[in-house]
């Protein structure tokens, strides 16, 4: 695995690259069949690994986490000086499909419900002249038996995929792709919805709010009663952190 340099945000490693250079860097683990898992990471699972320190293991230990959310790159400025490109879930696989397309890696879908799955294969099969999708699979919602967890490594290596997209949900596919980790040869990324927006199956956030960082705003006016209480409780708890971070790195400099 290359070396690509790393900064700390709340005790948590995070890869400091472009959206072109984090591209880059997943396809060439691709092309070499790397056991490998990305995380794509916002406030949610930034505030999720805080809460619990199993999963905070499994975002330490991933072998690229990206940020995805405005205020996770604005904290990287306001905590290291350093200015980097948010990397959104559904951009980062839109760019890597293409590439994906142009190279002949083949890919395979972990995740989502069977008819949301069907449709996105579809739809990638069809917006993607040349891409290989070599499986996708809709599991049930309950932990698999060990008998079941082998038969989805055999058939993951068997179909030879490069890149396997998890679609899952914070924390469950991170905790998926950790516990893989070593038993798919393939890179796994994490992508929560990002299928289902990339695929017109869901409405997609309005560029001038991914740009503020309003994404989350936009999508607690879509679900208010679901995402009201995660929200207040977990932005309010990451300001927090950040506030009192940055207190104690502006105390240390005295």
């Amino acid at each position: 695995m290359e070396l690509i340099s790393q900064k700390s945000i709340f005790s948590f490693n995070f890869s400091v690259l472009n959206f072109t250079d984090a591209v880059s860097a997943i396809i060439r683990l691709a092309e070499k069949k790397n056991s490998a898992y990305i995380c794509v990471s916002n406030v949610h699972m930034v505030m999720e690994a805080k809460k619990d320190v199993a999963f905070g293991m499994v975002l330490q230990h991933a072998d690229m986490a990206v940020l995805d959310g405005m205020p996770l790159c604005w904290s990287m400025a306001l905590l290291h000086g350093i200015k980097t490109d948010r990397i959104a879930g559904r951009h980062l696989m839109d760019a890597i499909l293409q590439k994906c397309a142009v190279q002949q890696l083949p890919v395979y879908f972990y995740g989502g419900k069977a008819a949301t799955l069907e449709r996105a294969v579809s739809f990638i099969k069809k917006n993607y002249n040349g891409i290989q999708v070599v499986g996708s699979y809709s599991p049930p919602f309950r932990p698999l038996s060990d008998e079941e967890d082998l038969e989805v490594i055999r058939k993951i290596k068997e179909s030879g995929a490069a890149i396997v997209f998890v679609a899952l949900g914070c924390p469950k596919q991170e905790k998926w792709m950790a516990h893989m980790k070593n038993r798919i040869p393939a890179v796994m990324l994490g992508i929560g919805v990002a299928l289902e927006v990339l695929t017109q199956q869901q409405k997609s956030t309005p560029m001038w709010m991914e740009r503020y960082g309003l994404e989350w705003f936009f999508r607690l006016c879509k679900e208010p009663r679901r995402l009201f209480k995660r929200y207040l409780i977990t932005n309010t708890g990451f300001v927090f952190l950040l506030l009192r971070t940055l207190l104690s790195k502006r105390n240390q400099g005295k």
